[in-house]
């Protein structure tokens, strides 16, 4: 049974030194180069706030740790320590102004995203040639890279090529160069793993920074159903077959509803139903369970999610 009123909607804790809020987690800068990442049960699509969506938060926190762990190998990443089911301790970097995109589908409902342009006829996108005649959610030839401009305070992320990349001196044609092999060797170990699980890993994004001695590090999340997009294997060619979604493991259930009755970009967002906010909650725990193998066991100690993350944070107030 999913608690509607189990909702950490804000991590604002004026005992903490440095804050940052973005639209999804409320973040703290320490004095010794830590950051604390709390993911809020904020749900964000369309360079906007949809939700508070219950138990999301720690879903992601923890599914992107479970997913830290097994990536390790190929790239370090910024994690110091779980204090709390919502909140990482993190090292922290330098952000590189640049999202790495990578997909492996022509899918999406976003303005960035390539099955949304294509269908408005355009067919040169963030510097690779796509041919007529592809249809919607089909799987591309190869994963590819489709970066966009990191937006800082609320900003919209805008398309990019890697030629804009280096002529912009937004990164070094020998970081490009090792970003986007580490984000393809992320994506195709994140794919086997997911088709291991009945599931397909369609796309995703990474966020990099760099440390005090320039090391490329990977930050924010990984392969989470916020940052990815998952569809189940067992759906995909009948929906594909007939022109519809396949059913996915993402933020797309809410995305889809809320496009389909405005435009997310320009008009106010209608008010979301509980019963829709409950679906939203399943589906990021059936994502949890089915992609890690493990129960999801929802953390209710404390009187509020709030009131639990201020306690095991609270060795940190100034």
């Amino acid at each position: 049974m999913i608690d509607l009123t189990r909702v950490l909607d804000h991590a604002r804790i004026p005992e903490l030194p440095n804050p940052y809020f973005g639209k999804v987690r409320d973040c703290y800068d320490l004095p010794d180069n830590r950051r604390i990442l709390i993911s809020s049960d904020r749900i964000s699509a369309f360079d906007r706030i949809l939700a508070a969506i219950p138990y999301k938060g720690q879903v992601l926190t923890q599914m992107a740790r479970y997913w830290f762990d097994h990536t390790a190998d190929i790239c370090a990443n910024h994690v110091l320590d779980y204090p709390d089911p919502n909140v990482v301790i993190g090292q922290k970097l330098t952000i590189l102004p640049i999202e790495i995109v990578v997909r492996g589908y022509l899918a999406g409902t976003t303005g960035t995203s390539i099955l949304t342009q294509y269908k408005k006829g355009q067919r040169i996108l963030y510097g690779h040639v796509f041919p007529d005649g592809l249809r919607d959610n089909q799987a591309l030839p190869a994963p590819i890279i489709t970066p966009t401009t990191k937006a800082f305070d609320g900003g919209h992320d805008e398309p990019l090529t890697v030629t804009e990349i280096i002529a912009q001196n937004l990164l070094s044609q020998t970081q490009w160069e090792h970003l986007s092999a580490t984000a393809l060797a992320l994506f195709a170990r994140g794919q086997k793993m997911a088709a291991e699980r009945g599931l397909i890993l369609v796309d995703t994004k990474y966020e990099f920074g760099t440390d005090t001695a320039g090391n490329i590090i990977l930050a924010d999340e990984i392969h989470t159903p916020d940052s990815s997009r998952y569809w189940r294997a067992d759906g995909y060619e009948a929906a594909l077959s007939n022109g519809t979604r396949p059913p996915s493991f993402d933020k797309d259930i809410i995305r889809s509803w809320v496009a389909e009755r405005c435009n997310p970009y320009a008009d106010p967002i209608p008010d979301i139903p509980a019963d829709m906010i409950t679906a939203t909650a399943q589906v990021y725990i059936d994502a949890y369970e089915t992609i890690t193998g493990q129960t999801f066991v929802p953390d209710t100690t404390g009187a509020t999610p709030l009131d639990r993350v201020r306690l095991n944070l609270s060795r940190y107030f100034g």
